[in-house]
C-alpha cells in the first residue's frame, strides 16, 4: 500500500518568490508631515515613495510654497461651502437671481481647489483636507448661522472675496520669490477671477430694492 504524503504546509505552498508581510511593507506605516502647512509628503518613510521629492524647490522654498497653496486650498474650500450654505438660504424677492447666481459663481472658481491640491502633491506634499485643518489654515468661515438677507449675505461675501482676492495677489508674489513661478501664475488667475465676482455682487448691491 502507498504511503501517503504529509500535507504540504500552507507556508510551503506560497508560490517561489512571494515575499512575506514584512517584506512586503520594507517601510515604517508612516511619520508624520513635516512643515508649518503639514503638507510635505517627500520624507514620509513610506513604501513606494522615493520618487517624491520638491523638484526644483529649496527646502526652505518648498516651505514657502506649500504654506501658501495650503492655506488657499482650505480658504476656497471653505469659500465653496459659504456660497453653497447662502445659496440653500437665500429667501425673499432676490432668491431666484441670488440662488442662480451663486451657484455660477462656484462653477468659476471650483477647479481652483482641485488645481491648488494637486500642484501641492506635484511639488512633493500632501494637501489636509479633514474638516478641523480647513477651519484652521482657511481665511474664510463657514456661517453656522442661517442669514436669509440678501443685502447681509452679498455684503458678506463681498467682505470675503475682497479679503481673499489681495491675499492671492500677496501670496503670487511671496511664492514666486521663491522660486515658484508657476504657482505664481495659478495665485494671479484665481485673484483675476474672484476680482471679477466681487464686481458682480457690488453691483447687485446698488439695487436699492435689496435689503
Amino acid at each position: 500500500m502507498t504511503k501517503k504524503t504529509a500535507a504540504t504546509p500552507r507556508a510551503s505552498r506560497a508560490k517561489v518568490g512571494a515575499s512575506t508581510p514584512a517584506e512586503q511593507a520594507n517601510g515604517t506605516p508612516g511619520v508624520p508631515a513635516q512643515g508649518e502647512a503639514k503638507a510635505d509628503a517627500a520624507h514620509l518613510d513610506t513604501v513606494h515613495n522615493r520618487l517624491v521629492d520638491h523638484g526644483y524647490l529649496s527646502e526652505e522654498e518648498f516651505g514657502t510654497v506649500s504654506e501658501a497653496l495650503q492655506r488657499n486650498l482650505a480658504t476656497t474650500i471653505s469659500l465653496y461651502l459659504k456660497f453653497k450654505k447662502y445659496h440653500w438660504d437665500i429667501r425673499g424677492r432676490f432668491f431666484r437671481d441670488l440662488h442662480l447666481a451663486y451657484d455660477e459663481f462656484i462653477d468659476e472658481f471650483f477647479p481652483s481647489i482641485d488645481e491648488q491640491a494637486e500642484r501641492l502633491v506635484a511639488l512633493g506634499g500632501s494637501p489636509v483636507a479633514a474638516p478641523a485643518d480647513l477651519a484652521r489654515f482657511s481665511a474664510v468661515a463657514v456661517p453656522t448661522e442661517t442669514v436669509r438677507d440678501a443685502r447681509s449675505q452679498v455684503a458678506d461675501l463681498v467682505g470675503d472675496l475682497t479679503r481673499v482676492s489681495k491675499s492671492y495677489r500677496d501670496d503670487a508674489q511671496t511664492v514666486d520669490e521663491a522660486n515658484d513661478p508657476v504657482t505664481a501664475d495659478l495665485f494671479t488667475g484665481y485673484a483675476a477671477t474672484l476680482d471679477k465676482i466681487r464686481w458682480m455682487l457690488q453691483a447687485m448691491m446698488d439695487d436699492d430694492r435689496m435689503n
